[in-house]
């Protein structure tokens, strides 16, 4: 099964992102991977603190994932699997398209103001050449309407 690989995130452009890989994997008979990513420079404490902020951390996105998990089985009839990693961005989105072989296509939200895109489909975009999956950009002001008459 070709699996629409989407990284979960606290930004606005996530949630068409979201939407768009679910509609697109439900109308293709696809999956939808959530990949959210703790980066390294949250956990710069004493051990013991650093282990409660990591696990605070995946508490916050098992919660949110959630959110959008309910609406995509309830909307969409897809289960979607979630991913955790630590690291920086770039490098664990590659880890995670090498790791699993049914990624298909990466799917990123970007953002509408003026100080551009966002720095994941800035890197994301600049490498594109080389990645060994196509990515796919919403925008983030593309509406419901719009998202389902492209998916």
């Amino acid at each position: 099964m070709r699996k629409f690989l989407v990284v979960l995130d606290d930004s606005r452009e996530c949630l068409n992102a979201m939407r768009f890989a679910a509609m697109r994997a439900a109308n293709t008979g696809g999956g939808v991977s959530i990949l959210s990513i703790i980066a390294p420079d949250e956990f710069n404490h004493w051990m013991g603190v650093a282990d409660i902020m990591r696990a605070e951390a995946r508490e916050r996105i098992e919660a949110h994932f959630e959110v959008f998990a309910k609406w995509m089985r309830d909307r969409q009839k897809i289960e979607p699997e979630l991913v955790i990693r630590e690291g920086e961005p770039y490098e664990q989105i590659l880890g995670q398209i090498q790791e699993d072989g049914e990624i298909g296509v990466l799917v990123l939200g970007a953002a509408a103001g003026k100080s551009g895109p966002g720095p994941l489909v800035t890197a994301m975009s600049r490498n594109a050449g080389s990645l060994p999956v196509p990515i796919t950009i919403v925008p983030e002001d593309l509406s419901k309407d719009r998202l389902e008459a492209i998916t």
